[in-house]
């Protein structure tokens, strides 16, 4: 994660670079869930919502918060680190599920508030699933259209993560939201867009900094234009600008530059520019 506000069927075999038009199909009998559209007004608010009906076509914000009418709603949610103030609930109810170095918890170093989740085994899933689980539900029942599911990459940041267990966790995430009627967007975590995807059954991604990191060609090639791009103000410079990543031929469709707070439009801190 480097910003605050985190499947049931596997793609068919003849899925290739054009994966924009497939879509991991729900195996209840359901719809396969309507992907963000690929033009319109965007916006990431996880720090404060913002706007009226219509004003946007597509908008990310955090499980809190309600749905922007008029809008594609993107439901953020933390699926594989805790909330910030949600931690004791964990030790008290699902201490297992936690991950632990020599008896003591692992910690996001970069945000020390949150606790990392060990989803190693069948059981800790299932523990890790019973919190996540009525979260995805939420979404649903609230009205947003998909869910973004936070810190897919904890398996490459701390040794005790398994990558296995972190890719059947997010399957489950995908089955859940799924049978909700909701997509399911990958969070960061380019080097295992592919496995994401084809594994877990990701429908779409939505990516931070990706042209600061030289890594939105490869979200590209898995999920094609279903990509939802966010740049912060305080990593362009001189050397790349805003013009610059709106000029790359491999940045997404929709692609906006944000405050790193994510900040209302009301206050003096608030930017938001979108690439034409």
């Amino acid at each position: 994660m480097r910003t605050s506000p985190t499947a049931t069927a596997t793609l068919a075999l003849a899925c290739t670079l054009a994966l924009a038009a497939c879509s991991p199909a729900v195996d209840d009998g359901g719809a396969t869930p309507a992907l963000p559209p690929t033009s319109g007004p965007f916006d990431y608010q996880l720090g404060e919502p913002y706007g009226e009906a219509g004003e946007f076509a597509v908008v990310g914000r955090d499980v809190t918060a309600d749905p922007l009418e008029g809008a594609y709603n993107v439901c953020y949610l933390n699926g594989f680190q805790t909330q910030p103030g949600a931690l004791t609930s964990w030790e008290d109810e699902h201490p297992d599920a936690l991950l632990r170095e020599d008896g003591a918890l692992v910690m996001d170093p970069d945000w020390p508030d949150e606790a990392v989740l060990d989803p190693t085994t069948p059981d800790q899933r299932e523990a890790i699933l019973a919190v996540v689980g009525p979260q995805i539900d939420t979404c649903a029942e609230k009205g947003f259209d998909a869910v973004e599911l936070d810190n897919l990459d904890t398996f490459l940041r701390f040794d005790g993560v398994a990558r296995e267990g972190a890719l059947a966790l997010a399957s489950e995430y995908v089955g859940r939201a799924h049978d909700a009627g909701l997509a399911v967007g990958q969070k960061n975590a380019a080097d295992v867009g592919e496995a994401a995807r084809e594994e877990a059954g990701f429908d779409f991604a939505v990516v931070e900094e990706c042209a600061v990191y030289d890594e939105c060609g490869a979200y590209r090639e898995v999920y094609g234009e279903h990509v939802l791009q966010i740049e912060y103000s305080d990593t362009l410079d001189d050397a790349l600008t805003f013009d610059d990543v709106c000029a790359d031929p491999d940045r997404a469709p929709l692609t906006v530059l944000r405050d790193r707070l994510l900040v209302g439009s009301d206050s003096p801190d608030h930017e938001r520019e979108q690439c034409p």
